[in-house]
């Protein structure tokens, strides 16, 4: 007859190891279709570990942030995968830092700024959004006659909503440029058939992104700079080169509630993962070319883990030892 502590010992074992993935983890899927292949790839590395993990609607940036504030001590694991570092700051801030757990940057090198037709921006001189001050300039830029410079900008409650706001208080812009909001896809697809037909362009984008695969910096476009950094985010916006976009350049983070730190091994997932955002640009590309379905994007996803299968191998062992 078996020992009667061993079978005991043996059963709580079973319980500390099964209890483990017991834990439910919700993926918080956020309403821009483009951030779906970085938080599927996160989600596929942690079915791969063991957990089942359930994906929420799309929802807005607010939400997301809200219902992982709310979770902070939940037994439960919530996280975003599309955290704007530094842009949304302000939005955790409001919420309360102690409330989120932040990683070490997942997507590097997110630029962003306001950009125009190369063309236009040849011909004229111009170099900075502050030139659009004057009314003659920003005329250039005005698609229904009312006097002001048509500015394709950002959707309610983004982060670079927030941003744009600002600066067209700090530049003293308010009178000669109008911020036209409404579905971002809209109003760049609108945009682009612009371009298309000659027309001078004003609008605002980030990377990664698919927009920059069509209106290409540098060939097609030119980045605005600013004559000097006004950002509700930080003091500073100017770069290493003495270059100022207006915009720091971002990383994205993962963000889960606070007590994911409890699961080592989830949270040092959340730290060591990493996409190329040159990845991400390309598979963006993808979408606009048509694969933008869910089944498309799981394949996507599927193509990039088999292509970087030692790295994921290798974030694996190295997220099970932290337990």
């Amino acid at each position: 007859m078996l020992n009667k502590k061993i079978i005991v010992g043996a059963l709580a074992s079973l319980v500390v190891s099964t209890s483990l993935f017991a834990t439910k983890v919700t993926a918080i899927k956020t309403s821009i279709a483009e951030e779906s292949f970085q938080m599927k790839i996160v989600v596929n590395i942690l079915e791969r570990m063991g957990y089942e993990v359930e994906t929420t609607n799309d929802v807005s940036y607010d939400i997301a942030y809200q219902t992982i504030a709310n979770n902070t001590k939940s037994d439960d694991v919530y996280f975003m995968a599309a955290n704007w570092d530094p842009l949304h700051d302000g939005k955790i801030t409001a919420l309360g830092k102690e409330k989120f757990a932040k990683f070490s940057p997942y997507i590097s090198g997110c630029a962003q700024g306001y950009l125009i037709d190369k063309k236009t921006a040849d011909k004229y001189n111009i170099k900075y959004i502050n030139d659009l001050k004057d009314p003659k300039i920003a005329k250039l830029f005005d698609l229904n006659d009312d006097g002001k410079a048509d500015l394709a900008g950002c959707n309610a409650g983004w982060g670079c909503e927030k941003v744009i706001e600002y600066q067209l208080d700090a530049f003293d812009l308010r009178g000669t440029i109008e911020h036209n909001q409404g579905e971002y896809s809209a109003l760049i697809a609108d945009t682009i058939a612009n371009y298309k037909t000659g027309k001078p362009i004003l609008y605002y984008t980030w990377t990664p992104y698919w927009v920059s695969g069509k209106l290409v910096p540098g060939r097609d476009v030119v980045f605005l700079q600013v004559t000097h950094s006004a950002n509700p985010n930080q003091a500073s916006t100017k770069l290493s080169n003495g270059a100022d976009y207006g915009f720091a350049v971002n990383s994205q983070k993962i963000v889960a509630n606070a007590s994911v730190k409890k699961y080592k091994d989830i949270a040092k997932l959340f730290d060591i993962v990493k996409l190329d955002v040159n990845d991400v640009s390309g598979q963006n590309m993808l979408m606009t070319n048509g694969q933008k379905k869910e089944k498309d994007i799981d394949r996507h996803v599927k193509m990039w883990i088999e292509k970087n299968k030692a790295k994921v191998d290798a974030w694996i062992k190295e997220a099970k030892a932290a337990k």
